[in-house]
C-alpha cells in the first residue's frame, strides 16, 4: 500500500472538449499540474493521464480520466484498487451546473447531483463518502435539458471569472493536502 493522495479532475478526453464548462475538472488538475511542475503521462492500466508530485511529504497523484465522463469511475475504481487508497485520501473535482458560475464548494461526501462522472464513481466505489470539489458553471435560463450548454465554452467574461475561481480551487485542494478537509472547506463561496 502506497501513501499516496489521488486528486482527480472529471472531464472530456479529446481536443473538441479542451475548456468546455463540462471540462472544469480537468481544468484544475492542469493548473495543479503547471504550479507544482509535475509532468503529465499516459497510464493504460488506468486509461488515464496521471502527474505526480510530493507537497510537504506527502506524494500526490493527480488523474484525469481518458474514459469520457460517464465512465470515470471505472478509473477512479482502478487507481484506488491499484494503490490501495483510503477514500480519505481521493478528491475528485467536477463541473457542477446547480452552482452558479464563481461558486466553489467542497463537500466531505454527499449526492451526485445528477452528475453522471461522479455517479459512475459512486457506483464503483460502493460509497459517496470521499471529498469532491463542485465548480459552479452555472445554468443557461434554469433549463434543465443542458448538454449543450456544458460542453460549450466560456465566453471572455466567464474565461476571467474561472480563472479565478481555479485559483481558488487550487488554493482549497492545497489546504487539504496540507491542513485537512474542515479547513479546506472555510475557502467555499462565490469567487469576486
Amino acid at each position: 500500500m502506497e501513501d499516496i493522495f489521488l486528486i482527480v479532475g472529471l472531464g472530456n478526453p479529446g481536443a473538441e472538449y479542451a475548456n468546455t464548462r463540462h471540462n472544469a475538472g480537468f481544468s484544475l488538475v492542469e493548473k495543479l499540474a503547471a504550479q507544482w511542475k509535475c509532468e503529465w503521462a499516459k497510464e493504460r492500466k488506468f486509461r488515464a493521464r496521471v502527474a505526480k508530485s510530493v507537497r510537504n511529504g506527502k506524494r500526490v497523484m493527480l488523474c484525469e480520466p481518458q474514459t469520457f465522463m460517464n465512465l470515470s469511475g471505472e478509473t477512479v475504481g482502478a487507481v484506488k484498487n491499484f494503490y490501495q487508497l483510503p477514500v480519505v485520501q481521493l478528491m475528485i473535482v467536477a463541473d457542477d451546473a446547480d452552482l452558479p458560475l464563481g461558486t466553489v464548494r467542497l463537500r466531505g461526501s454527499g449526492s451526485s447531483g445528477g452528475h453522471h462522472g461522479l455517479e459512475s464513481i459512486e457506483q464503483h466505489l460502493g460509497t459517496r463518502e470521499f471529498a469532491r470539489l463542485k465548480i459552479g458553471i452555472g445554468r443557461k435560463d434554469n433549463v434543465r435539458e443542458i448538454t449543450g450548454f456544458v460542453l460549450g465554452r466560456f465566453d471572455a467574461a466567464e474565461s476571467e471569472l474561472m480563472k479565478k475561481v481555479l485559483d481558488r480551487a487550487a488554493a482549497q485542494v492545497e489546504t487539504w493536502l496540507d491542513s485537512g478537509l474542515e479547513k479546506a472547506m472555510q475557502l467555499n463561496g462565490n469567487v469576486e
